[in-house]
């Protein structure tokens, strides 16, 4: 009798593991099936192009309705949509049009790699230096919350309209972000990795920056 409970009760268990199993592989294959099958055409155009085509058009009625109600009269304000676009094809006529975007290209690009090169040396002392961490950490921070537009007025007052006023605009809205950036990053590095790094460094004969940089490197990279 109670070998028959006991077989009874090993069928039940059994036959309850093979439920959830197959109740399992049925949820697996629909994460599957759903991670396989393509959205429409129609749904993305609804919930992803739609979207900013709507709020574009939007934002030209209201510049337009700006224009036409005369609540905007003066043109070197703001010029009307018709304006902008009659000089945007004047410029692509005459040539000029790919010069004007080079141009801003280069400044943004040039002034992103000053920035860099500004940036991360000081990430890292900021970093590694508690002194200098404690100093000019909070103005690192304060500079990384203010809008890049708030340096042009006085930058256009101490350097003049003309390309080292647009660099310093880009400086001082890059070099805080990236030197904070760089700080959480090597703050957030194990430190099982330093550890590692600084037994490996000693009796391979590192150099005294090299259990600093080799971990916390490639531990910050994006990648």
């Amino acid at each position: 009798m109670a070998s028959s409970d006991t077989q009874t009760a090993q069928t039940a268990r059994t036959d309850e593991t093979r439920e959830r199993s197959a109740g399992l592989e049925a949820g697996l294959d629909a994460l599957e099936t759903s991670a396989t099958t393509r959205t429409p055409f129609s749904v993305t155009a609804r919930t992803k192009i739609l979207p900013p085509l709507v709020a574009t058009a939007v934002v030209l009625v209201i510049w337009q309705g700006l224009i036409s109600f005369n609540i905007v009269t003066d043109p070197t304000k703001l010029p009307s949509p018709s304006d902008v676009a009659t000089e945007f094809k004047d410029a692509w006529l005459e040539g000029k049009l790919l010069g004007y975007i080079w141009t801003s290209v280069e400044r943004g690009l040039l002034g992103f790699l000053l920035a860099l090169a500004i940036g991360t040396p000081l990430g890292l002392v900021v970093a590694r230096v508690k002194f200098v961490r404690a100093a000019i950490g909070p103005v690192l921070s304060g500079l990384q919350s203010l809008p890049s537009v708030a340096w042009v007025p006085p930058a256009v007052l101490w350097l003049g309209l003309n390309n080292s006023m647009m660099y310093a605009v880009i400086l001082l809205g890059a070099v805080p972000s990236i030197a904070n950036g760089l700080v959480s990053g090597i703050d957030q590095v194990p430190p099982l990795f330093l550890r590692a790094a600084a037994r490996w460094a000693r009796p391979a004969g590192g150099a005294p920056g090299t259990s600093c940089c080799r971990p916390r490197c490639p531990a910050i990279s994006p990648v």
